[in-house]
């Protein structure tokens, strides 16, 4: 069986476009016929340049391959031009091409994905989900309003979920870490303590910052949510220097996560090593796919640590993310987006039930791509998947996280 033919889809998602302005699909085929679906979470260039990247990996180390030959295609692809090093745009590439080469290897044998990857460990995969507006939410005011949040927390939780993601506590910018307003550690603790009487004990509190604050500052506001026990206290600073994450991590009493912006075991192992993370968040469209992420999930076992798979994508890399999180023994829990779109681009073929996900049994991934609703939403904006704003955070009136990149409506 070789590898013969690459598609790559941009599709864009409806306003209000959670989990980003657009996603890459690739549609892998082989010489028997077998297709495979894979996802590249790689947003570090805009998606026409993404996507002569994949095809250039694609036709230099994956053409006329055998997609079993995982652990070749990534040395290859891992040392493309004398590199051997993280490369975030390569490696997202990769991380989408490998993915199907995984469903392609699960349809040829019957098999599901995670059966190649030592079986199910996981029957029920935990889920959390990011705290959205209602449907009766006014937008604009959702992101600063902790009544708003604790509402939409005891909806989930009545939904079934026992964990719910949030992020108050300001901008993320392209100016690296910076100290938080006062403004913006009273807002955190604000909506910490309207979400805890919210839900109670019936969920955890999973706290975002997707990297904003400079050393000081993260233990400055990690230090102020303490009293309402997160699970965890997510990128508190930005992922270039995982020493001063781990200096974080022995003065704040919330378990570290990161890794949503992290790719190949070495950066992974590098923040079990340093102490700055006791749970890994690897996107694995983009972290080197699913076999690297097993790798991951191993090293993460020797330090008694565990993962929670990323996701800021589409459905095609949550299908992966699920059959990794059921073959490895130290899952926290999955993220999990549930919009119409979402479900509809995969043809409803996996689902969060009473907030736990349970594997599937089908061949591959699992999934029905809906390829024509996938083809019928192109990207035709300018924007990348994720953008940082320019501005500093304002200490005079405020701020407020916006939940992400929506479309232009």
């Amino acid at each position: 069986m070789k590898l013969t033919d690459l598609d790559v889809i941009v599709t864009a998602p409806p306003a209000p476009g959670w989990g980003g302005r657009y996603w890459i699909l690739v549609k892998l085929t082989t010489d028997s016929g077998i297709t495979g679906w894979g996802e590249c979470y790689a947003s570090s260039v805009g998606p026409d340049a993404m996507t002569h990247v994949i095809r250039d990996v694609f036709e230099r180390y994956f053409l006329d391959e055998n997609p079993e030959n995982i652990e070749r295609l990534f040395r290859r692809t891992y040392s493309s031009g004398f590199t051997q090093r993280p490369d975030l745009t390569v490696m997202g590439a990769f991380s989408g091409l490998e993915i199907a080469c995984w469903d392609i290897l699960g349809k040829d044998r019957d098999r599901p994905v995670y059966a190649l990857l030592g079986g199910l460990m996981n029957e029920r995969l935990r889920a959390y989900t990011y705290l959205y507006p209602l449907d009766h939410h006014k937008v604009s005011d959702f992101w600063t309003s902790p009544e708003m949040a604790a509402e939409t927390a005891a909806e989930m939780v009545r939904r079934g979920y026992t964990a719910v993601k949030f992020d108050p506590a300001g901008p993320y910018t392209m100016r690296g870490g910076h100290m938080p307003a006062m403004s913006d550690i009273s807002m955190s603790v604000a909506f910490c303590k309207a979400i805890r009487e919210a839900v109670g004990d019936r969920a955890d509190l999973l706290f975002g910052t997707h990297g904003q604050f400079n050393t000081a500052g993260a233990i400055r506001l990690g230090q102020a949510l303490e009293p309402y026990s997160p699970l965890w206290f997510e990128e508190p600073t930005p992922p270039d220097n995982i020493d001063d994450m781990a200096r974080v991590a022995r003065n704040v009493r919330i378990p570290v996560a990161t890794g949503e912006r992290m790719t190949t075991k070495a950066e992974f192992a590098a923040v079990l090593k340093t102490g700055a993370a006791e749970i890994l968040q690897p996107a694995l469209g983009r972290a080197g796919g699913i076999w690297e992420m097993k790798k991951v999930a191993a090293i993460a076992e020797c330090y008694n640590a565990q993962m929670a798979p990323h996701l800021y994508a589409g459905p095609v890399e949550w299908a992966a993310n699920i059959h990794l999180a059921a073959s490895i023994p130290n899952l926290l829990m999955i993220e999990t987006i549930e919009t119409g779109f979402h479900d509809q681009l995969i043809s409803s073929s996996l689902k969060v039930e009473d907030g736990f996900v349970t594997p599937p049994t089908a061949p591959g991934l699992g999934i029905e791509v809906n390829e024509p609703l996938a083809r019928a939403r192109p990207y035709t904006d300018t924007g990348l998947h994720l953008q940082m704003q320019d501005a500093p955070c304002d200490y005079v009136n405020g701020n407020s996280f916006e939940g992400g990149a929506p479309p232009k409506t």
